[in-house]
């Protein structure tokens, strides 16, 4: 799946059509997970949600498409919930649910990607009315098909989830509905096990503690000049085609003979690479996933938190050993840990990377249905890197924000696969990938 922005999509010209749900009477209070509460608690903004788009794997009319959304949403807990503001704070109910109806949006457009920003923008942003929308490019050119996008709020989905949405929507679609997995666990009952979970070991706190401490207070930051970000920017977002099929089987295999596995040598090149503009090594935030457990590998919900990766050894072993202490310290409830210091702070200049193998993801979507994950346009102060493997190879997407100083860091294409990033090695490992780099 490509990982790109709404304005940087694939879309055939065409009118955009929109559907969304319609929330009823509220029926049970529900818990809040940490970085719900976070993601929320900054309140209404455009620019909050993800989506996935596919192609329509065949011709089908507005209606029997709504009704295959609408099996999708009574499926999965988190998209028949609302979040809300009373007297005692932030809530999230889950709430009744019944059809909609489409609306057609302006006219037809040769470039319909505006036109979709603005409808997910409005639509799936933390505290609207059930946060989700499900759009449809009808397509104007004959030789391209109908386009779907499904978009919520990130309080609701994570990448893994935009998998689960495209898999239950054409089986709902195409009459499967016996190869669905029965009842999928909602994601309020992984909220409730992971408050039951016993306190963290006094050294996860302690190890917390000294991340804070190590930077003033707040999450680690680029260790680059990126010039006045004390608010947001408009981003700038490249999206570059790292290695091949080949390329990657090559790294694979020199992986395996290092004992370690390919996020192990990424983070080995990204601790090079910033040592060689200056720095000590790699301290980055890293999301990880908290789908532990097989009862969540079908269910759509949040299921990331944040932990941070540090790293100053540009060896596979080391950067093995950085990626199992951010895994350990992501793995535990962090509101006990963090809400007693004021939460996770939003830092300016703050440097996450996130690795995504959707290879190794027990959800598929067929490539011939050419899926894209799809974010929206956003301001941003910091820097993000996203890895992304295909079947079709890897590619790396580094958003930063948009000012002269970041724009002269050409290692922002990105700070870590290096020339990775725009050619065919990792220094960390002193290995020619034999795989090219696709074309653009």
């Amino acid at each position: 799946m490509r990982l790109t922005n709404v304005a940087q999509m694939r879309l055939p010209p065409g009118r955009v059509h929109s559907y969304g749900a319609v929330a009823g009477d509220g029926l049970r209070r529900l818990p809040i997970s940490f970085d719900q509460a976070r993601h929320v608690g900054a309140g209404e903004r455009p620019g909050s949600w993800m989506a996935v788009a596919l192609d329509l794997p065949r011709a089908c009319s507005a209606d029997e498409l709504a009704v295959a959304w609408m099996g999708v949403v009574a499926r999965h807990g988190t998209l028949r919930s609302v979040f809300t503001e009373d007297e005692d704070g932030l809530a999230l109910h889950e709430v009744a649910v019944s059809p909609g109806r489409w609306r057609a949006h302006g006219e037809r457009l040769r470039d319909p990607r505006p036109e979709v920003r603005a409808v997910l923008d409005e639509a799936c942003s933390p505290r609207q009315p059930l946060a989700h929308r499900m759009c449809l490019v009808r397509s104007d050119d004959p030789a391209r098909p109908d386009v779907v996008l499904l978009a919520a709020d990130h309080a609701h989905v994570d990448a893994w989830s935009l998998l689960v949405l495209v898999r239950d929507l054409t089986a709902l679609l195409d009459g499967r509905v016996a190869d669905l997995p029965p009842d999928p666990a909602p994601f309020a009952a992984h909220t409730a096990a992971l408050a039951d979970r016993p306190p963290a070991p006094t050294e996860v706190h302690r190890r917390w503690a000294q991340i804070l401490r190590e930077g003033a207070g707040g999450m680690p930051t680029v260790p680059l000049d990126l010039g006045d970000v004390s608010t947001p920017c408009p981003e700038v977002v490249k999206v570059h085609d790292v290695l091949d099929p080949a390329g990657v089987t090559a790294l694979e295999r020199q992986a395996q003979r290092a004992g370690v596995r390919m996020v192990a040598m990424a983070t080995a090149a990204m601790t090079a690479e910033l040592q060689a503009e200056g720095a000590p090594g790699l301290r980055a935030v890293l999301p990880v996933h908290s789908r532990d457990e097989q009862r969540w590998h079908d269910s759509v919900g949040w299921f990331i938190t944040n932990s941070v990766i540090e790293c100053h050894d540009p060896s596979p072993t080391s950067g093995a050993a950085a990626v199992s202490e951010a895994i350990a310290l992501g793995s535990h409830a962090l509101a006990p840990i963090l809400d007693p210091v004021g939460g996770m702070p939003s830092t300016p200049g703050m440097l996450a990377v996130s690795w995504l193998d959707n290879r190794r993801l027990p959800v598929t979507v067929p490539s011939g249905l050419r899926p894209q994950h799809v974010s929206a346009v956003i301001r941003t102060d910091g820097v993000m890197l996203w890895f992304v493997l295909t079947d079709d190879g890897l590619h790396v997407r580094c958003r930063y924000p948009d000012t002269p100083q970041a724009r002269a860091r050409r290692r922002l294409a990105g700070p870590g696969l290096p020339a990775a990033a725009r050619g065919r090695h990792l220094p960390a490992s002193g290995l020619r990938i034999s795989g090219r780099r696709r074309p653009r």
